[in-house]
């Protein structure tokens, strides 16, 4: 998508960029508006569907995400939530449309006994990058293949895009306290899975509000 004339008279007058509800608003309207929302977040959006399905396909069902966005602009609420999450929950919706491809590519990554889990400060963000960088060990990629979709929704829409609980919720259209529960269920299988590498960190430390 192309930076829009309104976006760029905007910048040109020195005014604040309007928060994504007013730019989805303005959009309906005028089209063009909404390229500033594939500017904002198609980097995340993309490393997202990329650490679930591989970059083989997320530069593809990155695009769709937004397609899928732009033509359904007209039916966001902004009083029930914010457009990050809603962007996240369309992608997980394409996303889980390859589950199956999702939970080959896992085990295929196990059987390729790859052990290279990432060093960072949090299991979150170790796992996050391990996934992102398709350097799953054996352990990681069986546990992820083995999670149910909805708990796999959950701890990756945490681990990997950071989303508080409350941003996951809205994505998916679960109960706040159903995030909760599935991620702690998610935590414990991978805590299994992953005992020999370092059972004093936890996974998909996502932040509450």
């Amino acid at each position: 998508m192309m930076r829009t004339p309104g976006a760029e008279a905007d910048r040109a007058h020195g005014a604040p960029e309007p928060d994504d509800a007013a730019v989805v608003a303005r959009s309906v309207r005028d089209p063009d508006r909404f390229a500033a929302i594939y500017e904002r977040y198609f980097a995340e959006i993309y490393r997202y569907v990329a650490g679930r399905l591989g970059r083989d396909v997320a530069d593809d069902l990155a695009a769709e995400t937004f397609l899928v966005a732009f033509r359904k602009r007209d039916r966001v609420d902004p009083a029930r939530g914010g457009v990050r999450p809603w962007l996240y929950g369309i992608a997980t919706i394409l996303v889980g449309q390859h589950r199956r491809a999702e939970t080959r590519r896992y085990r295929a990554l196990a059987r390729a006994g790859r052990r290279a889990l990432v060093s960072a400060e949090s299991h979150a963000e170790r796992v996050a990058d391990a996934v992102a960088a398709e350097r799953l060990g054996p352990e990681l990629a069986t546990a992820l293949a083995g999670l149910g979709q909805g708990d796999r929704d959950v701890l990756l829409l945490a681990a990997i895009s950071e989303l508080s609980h409350r941003e996951i919720a809205l994505a998916l259209d679960i109960p706040y306290g159903t995030v909760g529960s599935r991620l702690n269920r998610a935590r414990k299988a991978l805590r299994t899975a992953l005992a020999d590498i370092d059972p004093t960190l936890e996974l998909g430390e996502a932040r509450h509000g």
